[in-house]
């Protein structure tokens, strides 16, 4: 064999296509849209070549596409991702995914004494600082910076 080999993936029909994840939050990512459960033609990518972003994480999957729910999550993890709607091969939609000011049952709290630990009440964070991150609940006031967040 002689010459330059290319590697490529073969494009999906239908489906979802996450790029411009950082790496550090690819397999995160993957654990919390329940990736592994998903029986549908999936690609994870880990540290590809980026001019953007030095080296990036993409997640390209089959006949799936994400609730808000799941991409307030994405946005949470990844702010600056970028969510590829494909239909019959084609992008039909580009979603840059932004969290609300208010986030509804995604994220945990860290407080061991508050209430949405101990009963049956959704979660509720206000959005205090977008950069960095930091999110502050609802029912108990305490603060949590991103990398304290564990979402439900």
């Amino acid at each position: 064999m002689s010459g330059k080999q290319e590697l490529r993936v073969r494009a999906i029909e239908n489906g979802t296509v996450i790029d411009h994840l950082p790496c550090e939050n690819m397999f995160r990512i993957a654990q919390v849209l329940d990736l592994e459960s998903n029986d549908s033609e999936m690609l994870l990518g880990l540290n590809l070549d980026s001019s953007k972003m030095g080296k990036k994480s993409i997640i390209k999957v089959a006949n799936r596409f994400f609730t808000q729910k799941e991409i307030n999550q994405i946005a949470l993890l990844a702010p600056k991702a970028v969510i590829n709607i494909i239909k019959d091969y084609k992008v039909t939609e580009k979603i840059r995914p932004e969290f609300p000011e208010m986030i509804v049952n995604i994220v945990r709290c860290p407080n061991a004494n508050c209430i949405t630990n101990h009963d049956k009440v959704e979660s509720r964070f206000y959005v205090e600082n977008r950069k960095p991150l930091e999110l502050r609940c609802h029912y108990c006031e305490r603060s949590i910076a991103k990398d304290d967040i564990t979402l439900l």
